[in-house]
């Protein structure tokens, strides 16, 4: 818990007022130049299949056997991430609303659950016919940008030129989908290329994503730093094939990776049905996990990639006088298992697929150091963001309005809250709140996790009588949502009656 001790002396109060009436007015000049204007700035970074734990930010705040489930220590460092955190806020229940990319990028973008998105599915396309935040504040005279991975145009990697804007005005590096981890450039023709080919090429022709998606934003931001704007930029990595450019392929080559502890035979075997996967996502053993550390070692060089890089956006904000009147927001579509549960990728209901990281400044409103308990998922971001930036629409949000849990003056936000997310086209859905976590699936017998007691995911306590309350709770919130919101899910799964 934080504190917060304010003392105020009247002698200091009459000094300050004092000195107000006096001041010149070149220093209020001053102060508007930094703000640029009374509206708000904008800037999304928004990564693919990235795992919470990787930021340094939330290793900070997670006991050390969750912060460094690879062994102690293994874990990618990320002070320009850490550096939003230290000076905004930090979520520590963040979900996605479904994990997996296109449903829970249509929802982030509209503040809808998948299924009224009309993307609920990977490779479907997004309504034209629904408001984004991005149209509203197009409307309300920003300059919107897109930049990076889209996925809510269908299937087709490193092809751009996509008709329907979402409100993004401009668009011209919105890309459909892929992630090869570089862009060969030539004669005014891009093709994405893995590492092998890219080693061949003459180095001018040859850029990595993230740089050449950084490069773009930063070009825009040069381009609309007088003006009120919104950009997006959304970073392929650190999605599979898990390929990071030198120097950061080797970063943390040299550090000391284990198994995670859930990866263990005797976890393996009690494991839920809808935690099973027999295909490519399946991880068997820690054979496995020896055979692939150098996927690891470059999934997190992948994210110190990334973390140089929301440095070189930061920088340019601070350069420009823009820090002060900029909301900056870092986050993802879903998490990556990472071997925890003999899993890779996402798709489950686990932390490490559901749980993405959400870090937001904003020095105007929002105080420095806060800590969020409060469980939300991207559903609420659309509604929550245009709020912060004082924007009033009467669109109608699935998600709420979180924003005075953002601007308000406590230091740490607690609440029980629950909300819940759902695999992409229904089977399963979980209800969720900050300690507790049910899993309702239509061939199993509900789970319920305590996240406190058990941060593993191991235990069911679904059917321990000293959880009976908890788990009525949980399971009556969690189909008046489903109801409410229309939600598949609803018609493959059915309350389970307790005893």
């Amino acid at each position: 818990m934080y504190y917060r001790i304010i003392s105020v002396l009247m002698l200091s109060v009459f000094t300050l007022l004092s000195s107000c009436k006096t001041k010149s007015t070149t220093s209020s000049i001053e102060k508007k130049t930094a703000s640029n204007q009374k509206q708000p700035n904008l800037i999304i970074i928004h990564t693919d299949e990235h795992n919470f734990r990787t930021l340094s930010c939330y290793q900070k705040l997670l006991p050390e056997e969750q912060a460094f489930v690879w062994g102690k220590g293994s874990n990618s460092k990320t002070p320009n991430i850490d550096k939003l955190a230290d000076e905004g806020a930090i979520s520590t229940s963040y979900y996605c609303s479904s994990p997996v990319c296109t449903p829970s990028r249509a929802s982030l973008v509209t503040g809808l659950y998948p299924q009224a998105t009309g993307a609920p599915k990977n490779g479907l396309h997004i309504r034209e016919n629904i408001p984004t935040f991005a149209t509203i504040l197009r409307d309300r005279g920003y300059s919107t940008s897109y930049v990076g991975k889209w996925h809510l145009a269908g299937h087709e990697k490193y092809t751009f030129g996509i008709k329907y804007k979402a409100g993004f005005d401009d668009n011209r590096f919105m890309m459909r989908g892929g992630h090869a981890p570089y862009f060969h450039i030539k004669n005014g023709k891009i093709k994405g290329i893995g590492d092998r080919e890219a080693a061949k090429l003459p180095p001018e022709e040859v850029v990595h994503l993230t740089d050449f998606f950084t490069n773009k934003t930063l070009e825009i931001l040069e381009r609309d730093k007088d003006k009120p704007f919104a950009v997006m930029l959304s970073i392929p990595d650190p999605h599979t094939p898990d390929v990071a450019k030198p120097p950061y392929n080797k970063l943390y080559a040299d550090l000391k990776f284990e198994a995670p502890k859930t990866m263990a035979p005797e976890y393996v075997a009690i494991k839920p049905s809808w935690a099973t996967d027999k295909g490519k996502n399946e991880t068997i053993g820690k054979k496995s996990f020896e055979n692939d550390k150098k996927a690891l070692i470059d999934y997190l060089g992948m994210v110190s990639h990334i973390d140089d890089s929301v440095g070189r956006i930061l920088d340019f904000l601070e350069d420009n006088k823009l820090t002060e009147n900029t909301i900056v927001v870092f986050t993802s579509d879903h998490g990556d298992m990472f071997f925890e549960h003999n899993r890779r990728n996402k798709g489950v209901p686990y932390e490490a697929s559901a749980r993405i990281p959400f870090v937001i400044r904003y020095p105007d409103k929002i105080p420095a150091g806060k800590v969020i308990n409060t469980a939300y998922t991207n559903v609420d971001f659309a509604p929550t963001i245009l709020s912060l930036m004082g924007v009033n629409t009467d669109v109608k949000f699935h998600g709420f309005d979180t924003s005075e849990d953002f601007i308000n003056n406590n230091k740490e936000v607690n609440s029980d809250r629950i909300t819940y997310y759902a695999k992409s086209g229904g089977w399963w859905v979980t209800a969720v709140n900050d300690r507790y976590k049910l899993v309702i699936d239509k061939n199993e017998t509900p789970y319920l996790f305590d996240l406190e007691k058990d941060p593993d995911e191991l235990i069911n306590f679904y059917k321990d009588p000293a959880y009976k309350g908890i788990a009525k709770m949980m399971q009556t919130e969690l189909f008046k949502q489903l109801e409410k919101y229309d939600e598949p899910g609803l018609k493959h799964s059915k309350p389970y009656k307790l005893k």
